[in-house]
């Protein structure tokens, strides 16, 4: 099934931009000027030729509706760029959100776009008939015993490593959290280079994380402690995993850097595409996408990668609505899927989540601590809130109508996002999806209305 005559907005398009610049580079190319041979399939596909500092232009290619398993919308382009999606794709897209004028819609793909469009549906029908096949069929046995084997080993090295960074928080609270200054960042970047030798990256990551608490202004002992006592809190939890309920020994084993597969049945939905965002720790890119189910009323985060300065190549329309199905993650209250099949192209439509209020919001965050207590924030979406500066600290709140309660938002919300959230409020109350935290609250989208545009804030 197809979705004909559907085109995204230009903020849906600039809103898959890995980076600031990426956004702005392909605003400049969204024009008809340095574009040719341009076209567009009832499927879902959009070309054009770019012209760029060469002889021969880019031949740049846009999947909208995926490959129908679970790749989402892709993105090819003869440019040498390493961004999903890159400039001329971005732009080529901004052209197609303008109409028929710009970009013939009903065309038939030339060969150089058919070729590659022809890959796709022969990779994503092997990978269907691969899931449909028997146990085993298709592909030669695994050695269960090998397997067995490796991961005994590495699990044998992270209780290592974790016994050794137990010893190392003794040291540290023994000879007081002062010693921490002292030592400079150097300290926790030798021990978390020995957690990255015990094969448990989540360790290293968190113990890298302590290193700056001490440079982080005043109040810093006390975080640092909070931040030892979750870390400790964690190693105890590997440690006596055996003992553990299931559910929270899966996030015990994900926390510290173990990967899972999506084990759950999948779920079809109309999932609405909230919000999109990319975060990086200097070797990793994690794009997190938010969804929330129109039947099943439930939020599902996806999680796409990119190293060595890749982007994630997983990018979906913020605002649009997909026909797919999802499988999850294992672990107490994950809400991490995997995008399974797709049936159709993304598409508008007035699915949007309810809103709480201020202490609703801050109840369920509260919850999903009990069950993984090393959570940073939880997805939630308020309603009725206004946009205002903190009086008393020069940022940012969002507060309800009443002016009883507020959140303050986190210092790493985008300007950008929170000078556009106060244009769509106006002063007047707006619903606002975003995530809630210790630290403050997150904006990602917000609308108006039960069936109005969502707007990116990231």
């Amino acid at each position: 099934m197809t979705q004909q005559g559907v085109r995204w907005t230009a903020d849906q398009v600039l809103a898959l931009a890995p980076d600031a610049a990426s956004r702005k580079a392909g605003s400049k190319l969204g024009t008809a000027g340095p574009w040719s041979q341009t076209g567009s399939s009832d499927e879902g596909a959009v070309w054009g030729l770019c012209k760029g500092s060469g002889s021969k232009p880019y031949q740049t290619i846009v999947d909208t509706g995926g490959d129908g398993a679970g790749s989402g919308p892709a993105y090819k382009c003869s440019c040498p760029s390493r961004k999903f999606p890159c400039k001329h794709a971005l732009g080529l897209l901004l052209l197609w959100s303008g109409g028929d004028q710009q970009v013939p819609a009903g065309q038939a793909p030339p060969e150089w776009t058919e070729q590659w469009l022809a890959g796709r549906r022969q990779r994503a029908a092997q990978k269907r008939t691969a899931q449909e096949a028997p146990d085993g069929a298709g592909s030669a046995p695994a050695d269960a015993e090998a397997v067995r084997r490796r991961a005994e080993r590495r699990a044998e090295r992270i209780t290592a490593g974790a016994t050794e960074l137990e010893q190392r928080l003794t040291d540290l609270l023994r000879g007081g959290l002062a010693q921490a200054e002292r030592a400079g960042y150097g300290l926790w970047e030798e021990t978390a280079a020995r957690m990255v030798d015990a094969q448990a990256p989540g360790l290293a990551s968190r113990v890298r994380e302590l290193g700056a608490i001490p440079g982080s202004g005043a109040g810093w002992p006390v975080r640092l402690l909070e931040e030892c006592a979750l870390l400790h809190l964690l190693d105890q939890g590997w440690l006596h995993r055996a003992e553990l309920p299931e559910d929270l020994a899966a996030t015990v084993r994900s926390r510290v850097g173990l990967s899972a597969s999506a084990e759950q049945p999948p779920q079809r939905d109309d999932w609405l595409i909230l919000a999109q965002y990319d975060s990086a720790d200097g070797h990793l890119t994690t794009r997190r996408i938010w969804l929330y189910g129109a039947a099943s009323h439930r939020t599902a985060l996806l999680l796409s990668y990119g190293a060595a300065g890749r982007a994630p190549a997983l990018a979906l329309p913020a605002g649009l609505t997909l026909d797919a199905a999802v499988s999850g993650y294992p672990g107490a209250g994950t809400l991490r899927v995997e995008l399974g099949e797709q049936f159709g192209t993304a598409r508008p439509q007035g699915v949007r989540p309810a809103g709480v209020d201020v202490g609703t919001a801050l109840a369920a965050y509260g919850r999903a601590l009990t069950a993984d207590p090393w959570l940073e924030s939880w997805p939630v979406t308020l309603a009725d809130v206004i946009p205002a500066r903190d009086p008393d600290g020069g940022g940012w709140q969002l507060a309800d109508v009443e002016g009883k309660s507020a959140l303050p938002l986190v210092p790493q919300a985008a300007p950008s996002g929170l000078w556009r959230l106060a244009a769509v409020s106006g002063g007047a109350p707006v619903t606002v999806f975003g995530e809630c935290g210790h630290r403050g609250f997150r904006p990602l989208a917000t609308w108006t209305g039960a069936a109005s545009e969502v707007i990116s804030l990231c």
